[in-house]
């Protein structure tokens, strides 16, 4: 890429930036030939890897990290009937190995439930067994019929996390289901991507589970993006698949369950929530570098740019920074257009001028520009970057503010989603005017019990039928 490969599409166009992004800054290449399989870049991937990297560090805490096989024997698949209905439609079977057809077909798990579970049966027998906290980050297979889209809606996810558990009692599973919700914030935080938490309605909810609690965050177009969640499955899944254990007073108890799950969507969040019209712009946290040297070699100080700038280079990289050194052969507004791209945060400009005066140039990916010291540079490129990840969070957060609306009736409902924003109207949690709401304002009722700093969430007249309602969240989804 230089700079004479044009400029990206306008944002405001977000499905064509998107995929024009995803292309040019090399995260995923598309052709692929299977539809909704996609193939990450090098470039690409190593985003993954930093997001995933703080993904698993805060699992760690309290949970062990598995893995469990991809296929599962369709007689284990078919046990849970209100989950299975649940994905039907979406998977895949495996018959033949080879040319011979199998005794039991196979499904590639569209999520691991009915892999895990039959294990877990086997590993608890008594209270001191509990709780298991595990987790596995994985693909999975989902047949999806509607319109796919890279890391959105793919019919191979490539990076699942998937947590599960299982407690003595409900109360433990609905507190770890609280601990799982503050790890999800804490991560997103770590993101700079704006969150919004809500109770699923019961139709919406996990099949199989008491409740879902949902974590969603506002893209460009107004559309919502569900990017995680958490789920109670009380217990549901260990009466079907006899996960029981001996208590303190020798009698056999059902197990409780939690399940959790967070996939790529974190990083179609991270790309669509902070890019502009130049590119991507990555939090400091989860940039593959996090500052990139352009020398500016003029006349016969080349020599002294290019020592003064592996120097530097040397300097931030033992202080712990991931950082680059750009010598290659081209034009300065080349390699300006080609890190700008892939949205390295910081960009260190060095020329004879800067070297004499002891400084070098940083410009910031999220906007704007100042010197560093060279005699200080790795304490002054910490304060920058510190600046640029407050500055990405800042204007996440102004953008998710003017996209949320309050509304008190449907035709303002309309208005405020043909706007591109998501509403907050109430509603008496009652299911017929739930469907009301969702076919007058072709929209989907995200949720109750709404967690978030943007929302005041108060109680007021159904925006249906007019009895007391709850504060809840509306919005055209992915």
């Amino acid at each position: 890429m230089d700079e004479d490969a044009g400029a990206l599409p306008n944002k405001q166009d977000f499905s064509e930036w998107y995929n024009e992004l995803l292309w040019r800054a090399e995260i995923m290449d598309v052709r692929y030939p299977v539809k909704g399989l996609y193939v990450w870049f090098p470039y690409g991937f190593a985003i993954r890897k930093f997001v995933y990297q703080r993904l698993h560090e805060l699992l760690d805490r309290d949970h062990k990290e598995t893995l469990f096989p991809l296929l599962i024997p369709e007689q284990e698949f078919l046990k849970e009937a209100e989950h299975i209905k649940g994905f039907e439609d979406e998977v895949y079977w495996v018959t033949h190995g080879g040319t011979t057809p199998l005794d039991v077909k196979l499904a590639l798990r569209p999520t691991s439930e009915t892999a895990i579970y039959p294990m877990f049966a086997l590993w608890v027998r008594s209270h001191a067994d509990l709780p298991i906290k595990v987790y596995q980050v994985v693909n999975t297979f989902r047949y999806e019929t509607k319109q796919t889209r890279p890391m959105i809606r793919a019919r191979e996810i490539t990076s699942f996390m998937e947590s599960h558990t299982v407690h003595a009692t409900w109360d433990e599973a609905e507190a770890q289901v609280e601990s799982e919700i503050a790890l999800t914030c804490e991560f997103y935080q770590n993101l700079c991507i704006p969150i919004i938490i809500s109770k699923r309605p019961d139709w919406d909810k996990f099949p199989g589970a008491d409740y879902t609690i949902a974590v969603d965050t506002i893209m460009p177009n107004g559309k919502t993006l569900q990017i995680g969640t958490v789920h109670h499955l009380g217990d549901h899944f260990s009466r079907t698949f006899s996960i029981q254990y001996e208590d303190k007073n020798g009698e056999q108890k059902v197990a409780y369950q939690t399940c959790y799950g967070i996939s790529e969507r974190c990083i179609a969040a991270l790309i669509s929530v902070h890019g502009d019209d130049k590119g991507l712009i990555l939090p400091p946290a989860v940039a593959t570098l996090q500052a990139v040297i352009v020398p500016i070699t003029i006349g016969n100080r080349h020599d002294d740019v290019i020592l003064a700038a592996e120097k530097l280079k040397m300097e931030l990289e033992t202080a712990g920074f991931r950082v680059k050194l750009d010598a290659r052969d081209l034009r300065p507004g080349a390699k300006y257009y080609w890190w700008e791209l892939r949205g390295v945060p910081l960009r260190l400009e060095l020329g004879p001028r800067d070297l004499d005066a002891g400084k070098a140039m940083a410009v910031k990916r999220s906007g704007g520009r100042t010197t560093i010291s060279l005699a200080t540079a790795s304490d002054d490129v910490s304060q920058v970057l510190s600046e640029i990840t407050d500055a990405i969070r800042a204007k996440a957060e102004e953008t998710t503010k003017l996209h949320l609306s309050t509304a008190n009736s449907i035709d303002a409902l309309n208005s405020a989603l043909n706007e591109g924003n998501v509403a907050v109207v109430h509603w008496c949690r009652e299911r017929g005017c739930g469907d009301a709401i969702e076919d007058k304002a072709n929209s989907s009722l995200l949720g109750t019990e709404v967690r978030s700093d943007y929302i005041e969430a108060t109680d007021g007249p159904c925006i249906i039928c007019g009895k007391l309602g709850k504060a809840t969240l509306v919005g055209r989804t992915y």
